[in-house]
């Protein structure tokens, strides 16, 4: 007997999980599939746990900003401790050229509801006395900005999906999507079909494969990213840190401390390393260290605890593509969201709801017209 629901998500990641338990908090019957053992086992376990308004596009602001609202008040809301902490996000220059960067964007960042301002070397020094004077001239911070547990969070999210009537079926991969005279009707897997009006591909970076079942080619390369943590430390650190200056084999890297006092830290490649790799590499400690180092010398005699790669679902333009297919109704789109899935996934959720429901509001017309699927390429995110 085949299964019915209004909607199949594939994918139980960052995007999968709030999208099941939005919807499912509507009311509408939702099915979750997922190749793996449990939700987050693809890139969502591989994030590091920061949650940032701090973006250059408007869409992306106002979708992280409903984000920051759900984790930060989610241990009053829902009663679980995600190790949640407003500490800000500091982006620093350290030359003319980031500095003229960084302020070019406060206008977008502030006109789209974003609470941040510039400070120069000594203002950023008072917030954050443990950066290196040398070369500083000052930076960006949004004190709204902060992090939490990746994985208490998307599994709390995901036992509150299951408490809203959600249903997720792990180590069940999906074989192909059902459809006819251009219409989705479900998908099958290798256990079973279920029928739906609407399948949403929610599948990271593995959504370029989903939407091949369909005839579509999603341009989305999945490239891989090293992070690493270290030992816990008496508090020193409030926000994440940022430093955008390119060096070799390097374009960014970014750090913070955890409510359970560890330095998470993490680096962009340059030039970018694309394919499946998630194996630890030797050469990521003595490039990431350096950089840290360099801008905050108390970090020198920490020890590093481990390392790990994950998988950023990368775009030509470094922003997502949320939308429906032209091609074929009921297709519905969350995919390429450049490692940013964690922080977007909760107001994202949301959006996807609304969607579905036809029920856009005001404010969701202007985003979707920014994350088009079918909009042209022009450049890059300028925050990416």
């Amino acid at each position: 007997m085949t299964r019915t629901y209004d909607v199949i998500v594939i994918g139980a990641g960052s995007v999968g999980v709030p999208a099941a338990w939005a919807m499912a908090r509507s009311g509408l019957r939702v099915l979750v599939l997922d190749r793996f053992a449990s939700p987050g086992q693809g890139s969502n376990k591989a994030a590091i746990g920061g949650i940032r308004a701090t973006h250059s596009e408007p869409a992306k602001i106002r979708l992280c900003l409903r984000s920051l609202e759900i984790a930060s008040t989610w241990q009053q809301v829902h009663g679980d401790n995600i190790e949640w902490r407003t500490g800000g996000y500091a982006f620093v220059a350290t030359s003319p050229r980031e500095e003229a960067l960084l302020k070019a964007l406060l206008q977008t960042q502030k006109a789209s509801g974003l609470d941040i301002d510039w400070h120069d070397a000594d203002g950023l020094l008072e917030r954050i006395p443990a950066l290196n004077p040398t070369d500083l001239l000052g930076g960006t911070y949004s004190p709204g900005d902060g992090h939490c547990s990746p994985m208490l969070l998307s599994h709390a999210i995901y036992r509150e999906a299951v408490a809203a009537g959600a249903e997720f079926r792990f180590h069940e991969t999906v074989a192909g999507i059902d459809r006819a005279a251009g219409t989705v009707r479900g998908a099958t897997t290798d256990r079973g079909s279920y029928e739906a009006p609407v399948v949403l591909n929610a599948a990271g970076a593995w959504a370029q494969q989903v939407g091949a079942m369909v005839g579509l080619d999603h341009p989305i390369q999945p490239d891989s990213h090293e992070a690493g943590i270290t030992e816990p430390v008496a508090p020193f650190l409030d926000p994440m840190v940022v430093d955008i200056r390119p060096a070799p084999g390097s374009a960014n890297y970014y750090f913070f401390q955890h409510a359970t006092g560890q330095v998470v830290f993490c680096i962009t490649p340059s030039p970018v390393i694309p394919g499946f790799a998630r194996d630890a590499t030797s050469a990521f400690l003595p490039m990431v260290s350096r950089r840290m180092v360099r801008l905050m010398p108390r970090l020198a005699n920490l020890r590093i605890r481990r390392t790990w790669r994950g998988l950023y679902p990368m775009t030509p333009d470094g922003a997502p593509l949320v939308g429906w297919s032209e091609q074929l109704e009921g297709y519905l789109m969350a995919i390429g969201l450049c490692g940013q899935g964690f922080m977007l996934g909760p107001g994202l959720g949301e959006l996807l709801d609304r969607m579905v429901r036809h029920d856009e509001r005001e404010e969701d017309v202007a985003i979707l017209e920014e994350l088009s699927p079918e909009r042209t390429f022009v450049g890059e995110a300028a925050l990416k």
